[in-house]
């Protein structure tokens, strides 16, 4: 098991090296999503294949006469000293295990309770979900959630708005959950939580790529870019 860990690791730190290297600066971004999912299914796999060889078996007859003269000594069981590290490393994978798993819930939790208990507006193909507190526009699936007050005021700029509506387009949510879950299973893992920075970085690029198209001056837009980021912490699921 830690054999193909390891190969898995390597496989995708491969990978991403080359993502950093060679893609990452690219315009291309709708591929580099596709690269950046497809590579942790790869990285998987490759350690499972294996190349089988056949050889015909050869017995030294010194051997097996050894083993007839000694049949006694030689059927002894050896004793064996007890390691008890492989214990504790899957006790402590165990518990990551169970507090990210935890942490994913209550993160799912949170965001269909703020669906539930805040006004919502239905459009065409998505749900704005207007809170009370002032959050930076953040989308969850068909789910675009918006400070209250701003929106009803107009005070969010159309580029804003249109920025959550590509993500929401384009389900960029299902590559999060992907990672999500992933980052379950390998918790113990740093190259699961750089790929993800990658992915989500790369979905701002897709909806950054969307505003420009429509027209948006750049300057204007990184300007809005700046009024509208924040240190404040949104769910990781959004």
């Amino acid at each position: 098991m830690v054999l193909i860990l390891l190969k898995s690791s390597a496989c995708l730190l491969a990978f991403i090296t080359f993502y950093k290297v060679f893609l990452e600066r690219t315009s291309n971004h709708e591929f580099k999503r596709f690269y950046l999912l497809t590579i942790v299914l790869i990285s998987i796999g490759i350690p499972f294949i294996t190349f089988i060889e056949y050889i015909e078996p050869r017995f030294l007859i010194g051997d097996l006469g050894e083993s007839i003269n000694n049949p006694i000594e030689a059927s002894l069981p050896q004793k064996e000293a007890i390691n008890y590290i492989p214990s504790i490393l899957w006790s402590l994978y165990g518990i990551g295990l169970v507090l990210f798993t935890i942490r994913f819930l209550l993160n799912l939790t949170q965001l269909f309770f703020k669906i539930k208990r805040n006004t919502k507006l239905k459009t065409s193909n998505f749900i704005n979900v207007l809170l009370e507190d002032f959050v930076v526009p953040h989308t969850f699936f068909n789910y675009i959630f918006f400070n209250k007050t701003k929106f009803e005021n107009k005070e969010i700029p159309k580029e804003v708005i249109l920025h959550e509506e590509t993500h929401a387009k384009q389900k960029h949510s299902i590559d999060i959950l992907f990672i999500e879950l992933l980052q379950i299973i390998f918790w113990f893992n740093p190259l699961i939580y750089i790929l993800k920075r990658n992915i989500k970085l790369n979905h701002e690029f897709l909806a950054d790529q969307a505003v420009i198209n429509q027209g948006t001056p750049l300057t204007n837009y990184q300007q809005l870019l700046l009024e509208f980021s924040s240190n404040s912490s949104t769910n990781h699921l959004a």
